[in-house]
């Protein structure tokens, strides 16, 4: 069986730059190509094709007051009108987050994400990671947040990005590939 050449784009919003690291690891998981969305919302008509054309999206956006940013729902909002024409109709989706507190209700941003790859006739990728949760566990190992949806990283608020958890970045990577490896086996299949 001939392997299809698939598509995979990583649409997101950073505040400070600790989601843009995780953008980075997961595109670099999946081969994807990074669609960041400005601070005003603003994604060229170039990047809304290359969300139109891609087998997987991947969702990014940091969680802020139990959620993902403003600029991304206004970027949910505006993909009503791939929604319309049902251009994202069974694509393979994933979905990442960041926010300064250990909780601070990252899965609310998520479960914003999985409902919203829903709307579009999505397929959720989940990230198949079991957590690191035993007395030797630490900072760095991959999924320390214990996460199964998707990846969840923790960055302390007075944190630059580069003092981010290599096991959060890790996870990240881990995610791509997953979602990538997913897509692939669903152009197969259509």
């Amino acid at each position: 069986m001939t392997e299809t050449a698939i598509k995979t784009a990583v649409v997101y919003h950073s505040g400070y730059g600790h989601t843009l690291r995780m953008a980075e690891a997961v595109a670099q998981g999946a081969g994807a190509e990074l669609l960041p969305i400005d601070a005003e919302d603003n994604l060229s008509d170039e990047q809304w094709e290359v969300l139109n054309t891609a087998d997987a999206i991947i969702f990014g956006s940091p969680t802020y007051m139990g959620g993902p940013s403003w600029q991304f729902k206004k970027f949910a909002d505006a993909s009503s009108r791939a929604w319309f024409e049902a251009k994202w109709q069974d694509k393979v989706f994933g979905g990442f987050t960041n926010s300064a507190s250990l909780n601070g209700d990252k899965l609310n941003t998520l479960n914003y994400f999985v409902l919203l790859a829903g709307q579009h006739g999505g397929l959720w990728v989940s990230l198949g990671l079991k957590p690191a949760n035993v007395k030797a566990s630490v900072r760095d190992d991959i999924n320390r947040m214990g996460s199964y949806i998707a990846p969840m990283a923790q960055s302390d608020a007075d944190s630059t990005p580069e003092e981010m958890s290599q096991g959060d970045l890790e996870t990240a990577r881990h995610y791509g590939t997953r979602v990538a490896e997913v897509a692939q086996r669903n152009a197969i299949r259509c």
